[in-house]
């Protein structure tokens, strides 16, 4: 694919969201999950970037998270969600990953971001340190299901603090 005309990302994966382990709600193979363990889902997305570019931008390196607050019981379970974006990036960087984690730019974003075709609500967009590890336990390349020690958000728009609850941790590969 040439890197000038478009986008695509790829690298490692971790969420963890207030759920029992195993999460209920996980997308898998296209196939829709069911309710959230407690009807409220409230979790933490993050991505770290081993090899991307958007429009000739060089991503690499760089780590995405994405806070979010769902309910079950919404008509179209719509998402409330605060994007982070490392402060470390540049303007461009930033834009570039803000037009991809939205979905404006199209693409596989359409088909793996549940905020992007569902009813959803960016309340910030905050250029904040990341620190990830992503370190592999078990496997190369699939999934592996884990319990998240911590999950904290200290957000005024989201905020909420859980321990010993579902986590989840992939691979992934995007383009648009």
């Amino acid at each position: 694919m040439d890197q000038a005309m478009g986008w695509r990302i790829r690298g490692t994966y971790f969420e963890s969201c207030n759920c029992d382990a195993i999460c209920p709600c996980r997308r898998i193979d296209g196939v829709a999950g069911g309710r959230s363990t407690h009807g409220v889902c409230m979790g933490v997305l993050s991505w770290l970037i081993e090899d991307g570019a958007a429009n000739g931008i060089d991503l690499s390196g760089l780590p995405v998270a994405l806070a979010l607050r769902y309910s079950d019981d919404e008509p179209g379970s719509p998402w409330t969600w605060v994007l982070y974006l490392d402060v470390r990036a540049s303007e461009e960087q930033r834009a570039a990953l803000q037009g991809i984690f939205t979905g404006h730019l199209g693409g596989d974003a359409e088909r793996h971001f549940p905020w992007a075709w569902k009813a959803s609500e960016l309340v910030a967009v905050r250029p904040v340190e990341i620190t990830v590890d992503h370190t592999r336990r078990r496997h190369e390349r699939a999934g592996e299901e884990l319990i998240a020690d911590e999950l904290v958000v200290a957000d005024e728009k989201l905020s909420f603090d859980y321990r010993g609850v579902c986590g989840y941790g992939s691979t992934f590969d995007y383009a648009g």
